[in-house]
């Protein structure tokens, strides 16, 4: 079973899933329950509006906590990714140890994994399908010479550099064309 809770935060309203195994799902937030909602259900059509067990809970206290700025910790809640290509997993491994303020760039991801350049296309593509973004931190990779780049979540662009912005960073511009994305 895929459990799920909405809940509102500094920035509007967001949605955790779970399984037995961790967290699966993470929605950042939108402007209103019922897009959030439609979004859990569409990723996830098994999921069921559920009590969250104590560890969920405290993850969701956290995510509502990084939400008002609080700098919070992600690296340690259980997650459970499903069927992931191995490239895929090997990029979210990487991901998940930048910490609060701590960016890099799609090209510095595939480097550090020994790919060739050209995977950072891999990495985006890996950061556009990323299930639980803020506890795979996809927001802190950004595009080469230090810009946003693209963000698929509610908001796009905007609401990346806003989510980097309260943990200090102030990222290069946004691309008009890599604003949202809409899935």
């Amino acid at each position: 079973m895929i459990g799920f809770r909405l809940f509102e935060t500094d920035h509007g309203f967001a949605a955790m899933a779970w399984s037995g195994r961790g967290v699966c799902g993470f929605r950042l937030p939108a402007a209103t329950p019922d897009a959030t909602r439609r979004a859990i259900e569409r990723r996830w059509p098994e999921a069921v509006p559920a009590e969250p067990s104590p560890d969920v809970a405290g993850t969701i206290d956290a995510a509502k906590r990084y939400f008002a700025g609080e700098q919070i910790d992600f690296s340690d809640v259980p997650v459970e990714l499903g069927s992931v290509e191995p490239l895929f997993a090997s990029i979210y491994d990487q991901v998940r140890g930048l910490r609060w303020g701590e960016t890099t760039t799609y090209g510095a991801i595939a480097r550090d994994l020994g790919l060739d350049p050209a995977a950072a296309r891999a990495v985006g593509q890996a950061m556009a399908r990323n299930p639980v973004p803020l506890i795979i931190p996809c927001h802190r990779v950004l595009a080469a010479g230090g810009r946003i780049g693209g963000f698929s979540a509610p908001g796009g662009s905007d609401a990346k550099a806003r989510m980097l912005a309260l943990e200090g960073v102030q990222a290069g511009g946004v691309d008009a064309s890599q604003a949202s994305f809409g899935f």
